[in-house]
């Protein structure tokens, strides 16, 4: 088991090789949540997470024959680029083994680093079984993402920093997926300040950490918007570590993550990926678990697909009352939908869409469906615009 002496000789290795993220008080955050909230911004690395420490304190310590045969890891895509990234730094060859479900700006991320990058299997752990089957077959040394001590210790400088910046965290709130992480940290609070709480986080979809510990059986799912976080299986190595150190571990859904997200967009004017989101994705969820202490989060990764990105703005956008599909029933009549969109206009919204529907509606043949998707300013504001609409006479309701 690791040791705080361990992660000062890894914060050594590190100095000069991987950027000291601020950790800062966001006083919007603390206002929504009644907590004092910090967040230590991770995200800000040169490969936008965290796993640049791990990584790059593992190959520190290659001897020269494993530097010359080269290196192998598995990984959904934070691990292989900084694995990638501190290889090419030390000149080393590296393999990375990514499951196909890897967001493609990962992918292509990874390769930009020099790495050979293999597309194979559908879990973490068809791509871990591919990679050690390579790693036996080239010679090569496998970096395992979580469950290897340096890996650990390497993560847990982040909690060094932390804990530099503000001494007096009551609470730190930590993503978990296979444990490194949270190892690390663990370690370093225990050590410095035996009275701090520290809480993982994981998704409904994938509880493996959660189960092991809390002797649970919920079930796992397939796939997460938190897919940096999407193990299977806890680690052997930290596992131990955070049934000794780790105070309690709680669960989120996909929509408590993708609000905590938009919301780190909207207020921090900061980029996480999903599994970036998870610590402010608990404290939103348990409010009155948090209240009125001073909670440490980190924002572990900053490298999401846009495309995802997109999406989860506009679903946003809807549970906020900013975008909202109106349904119109109307005559259909020349002016009909000249005046709905007037008086929609009018109020002060603003129309993104329209679709007029005639076939495909159980309205009247002398009637059409005009289907909006309006930009609006809050709920309030979409049921102003309804009003407005039934006032003048039409059919109208919230799709």
């Amino acid at each position: 088991m690791i040791e705080y002496n361990d992660i000062l000789a890894a914060a050594q290795r590190l100095k000069g090789h991987v950027l000291r993220t601020p950790c800062v008080a966001s006083q919007t955050l603390s206002d929504i949540t009644g907590a004092q909230v910090f967040l230590k911004f991770e995200n800000l690395q040169f490969t936008a997470s965290f796993k640049e420490r791990g990584a790059c304190n593992r190959l520190a310590q290659l001897t020269p024959e494993q530097r010359t045969s080269g290196v192998i890891a598995m990984s959904a895509g934070n691990h292989a680029q900084g694995v990638a990234y501190h290889a090419q730094r030390l000149g080393l060859h590296a393999v990375i083994v990514m499951p196909r479900f890897t967001p493609g700006v990962k992918v292509e991320r990874t390769r930009g680093f020099g790495a050979e990058v293999i597309l194979h299997g559908d879990t973490l752990e068809e791509s871990r079984s591919h990679a050690a089957a390579l790693a036996e077959q080239r010679q090569l040394t496998f970096v395992h993402p979580y469950d290897d001590e340096a890996i650990a210790a390497g993560q847990g400088t982040v909690a060094l920093e932390m804990l530099e910046d503000v001494p007096d965290l009551d609470t730190l709130i930590v993503a978990v997926g296979g444990g490194g992480l949270i190892s690390g940290m663990a370690t370093v609070a225990k050590a410095l300040r035996p009275t701090m709480e520290v809480v993982g986080v994981q998704t409904v979809r994938f509880p493996a950490m959660f189960n092991a510990i809390q002797g649970t059986q919920h079930p796992q799912g397939t796939s997460t918007i938190a897919e940096g976080i999407a193990v299977g299986t806890p680690g052997r190595i930290t596992l131990d570590i955070i049934r000794a150190r780790v105070d309690d571990l709680l669960l989120v859904d996909e929509g408590d993550i993708e609000q905590a997200l938009v919301m780190l967009l909207e207020v921090e004017k900061t980029l996480v990926e999903g599994a970036g989101a998870v610590g402010l994705a608990a404290l939103l969820k348990y409010p009155e678990r948090f209240k009125g202490k001073r909670v440490g989060l980190v924002l572990c990764g900053g490298n999401i697909d846009p495309l995802l990105l997109a999406a989860i703005i506009e679903r946003g956008m809807v549970r906020a009352g900013r975008l909202a599909r109106i349904r119109v029933g109307a005559r259909d009549v020349p002016g009909s939908l000249a005046q709905i969109t007037a008086m929609v206009a009018d109020v002060g919204a603003n129309i993104e869409e329209v679709h007029h529907q005639r076939a495909f509606t159980i309205l009247s043949a002398q009637n059409v469906e005009i289907e909006l998707v309006v930009q609006a300013r809050g709920h309030a504001h979409v049921t102003q615009v309804l009003e407005v609409l039934r006032q003048a006479g039409f059919d109208a309701q919230l799709g």
